[in-house]
């Protein structure tokens, strides 16, 4: 759809500037701009995509760590919990 639009864009360019002057070396080499920038522009595209991939790639192992650090709090807050209730009982004795 991208590379759609900006053919597109490249077409109606060539032809506005087709209709304004019959320079037919002006009208090749804006096309040739217009095509350079729409591959560039296409690439720059590709490695957006790829970026975002793999922050979501690292998003997920942030969560996963996360998860992970937050059942290890709760364990030592219950190791915690267990070792204060046998002091408790012991010193109570």
């Amino acid at each position: 759809m991208k590379r759609f639009a900006i053919l597109l864009g490249v077409v109606a360019t060539t032809g506005f500037v087709t209709a304004c002057g019959p320079d037919m070396r002006v009208i090749n080499n804006a096309s040739e701009r217009a095509e350079a920038a729409a591959t560039k522009a296409e690439a720059s595209a590709n490695s957006a995509d790829a970026a975002a991939n793999q922050a979501a790639t690292a998003a997920s192992q942030a969560e996963a760590a996360a998860s992970g650090a937050e059942d290890a709090v709760r364990r030592a807050n219950d190791a915690v919990s267990r070792l204060e209730a046998a002091f408790s009982t012991s010193v109570t004795k």
